[in-house]
């Protein structure tokens, strides 16, 4: 197999001249976004450049406590971005949502590092850990931030029905329920999509990178294999773990709904 075609920064810019095109319909249609678009691109330049130079001096390091210390920094931004998403905030939020997405991200990274990936020769591999965490990071990411906004707008939007089934005597879990599928069930969408149509209609980064890089192909068709199901997996977790800390949180022992709790973010 071929080894991969390295790219000069002049062919990277070509590529991001393709930019134009997003800043002509923006003008033509009015849409108004063109500042955004240009913050955007320069944004998605600064920080991958930014994680080019950390990762070259982590791979360079290869130290257990510099690796865990990048997952950390890492999981509390996907965290705190989980939430931020969210039109609906209540105490605690931040919380909720750093602890959903660590649990969920280094439960699964760790059961791959330790149990699938057996024959690297140390968990902390760079090479391996970080890619693996930051596949599932940003994958929980996403389905944390749906469950979690569909939870808060479908309890303020049955405010009235989930007052009445606790007033009648339901407890809380009766009463909070459907929300609570509902909001496990819109979470985990996205990676149910995404696994009906891998390899048909797209093929992933992960495997595309791979095929680039000279990889065969039934090999990087394993690795996504094992990807997917991670992914799955810490997705279904962090779902879970959100929408129930919510509930928690919202609906308390005595059977009350803690509506009051909520806020709007501003400007909402």
């Amino acid at each position: 197999m071929d080894t991969y075609v390295e790219l000069t920064y002049w062919e990277v810019a070509f590529a991001a001249m393709l930019i134009v095109i997003n800043a002509v319909i923006s003008i033509v249609l009015q849409l108004r976004i063109e500042r955004l678009l240009i913050l955007a691109s320069f944004r998605t330049i600064i920080q991958l450049l930014l994680v080019g130079m950390v990762l070259e001096s982590v791979f360079r390091l290869e130290r257990w406590y510099v690796v865990v210390g990048l997952g950390l920094m890492m999981t509390l931004i996907a965290g705190v971005t989980a939430a931020q998403r969210n039109q609906r905030h209540y105490p605690g939020i931040w919380l909720n949502s750093i602890i959903s997405v660590w649990a969920s991200a280094w439960i699964i990274t760790s059961f791959a590092l330790f149990v699938v990936l057996q024959g690297i020769d140390r968990w902390y591999a760079p090479q391996y850990s970080i890619p693996l965490l930051g596949m599932v990071l940003g994958n929980t990411l996403n389905g944390i931030s749906l469950a979690l906004g569909t939870m808060t707008e479908s309890l303020v939007r049955r405010r009235e029905q989930v007052e009445s089934l606790l007033a009648l005597g339901a407890t809380r879990w009766e009463a909070a329920r459907n929300p609570v599928q509902d909001a496990v069930r819109t979470g985990m969408i996205p990676v149910i999509n995404s696994m009906m149509i891998v390899g048909v209609v797209s093929l992933p980064g992960m495997m595309t990178g791979q095929l680039i890089s000279g990889m065969n192909p039934m090999e990087a068709v394993k690795y996504q294999v094992v990807i997917m199901f991670l992914i799955a997996s810490a997705t279904s977790i962090g779902t879970l773990s959100i929408v129930l800390l919510t509930f928690l949180r919202l609906l308390n022992p005595q059977h009350q709904f803690r509506r009051d709790l909520i806020t709007d973010k501003p400007g909402v």
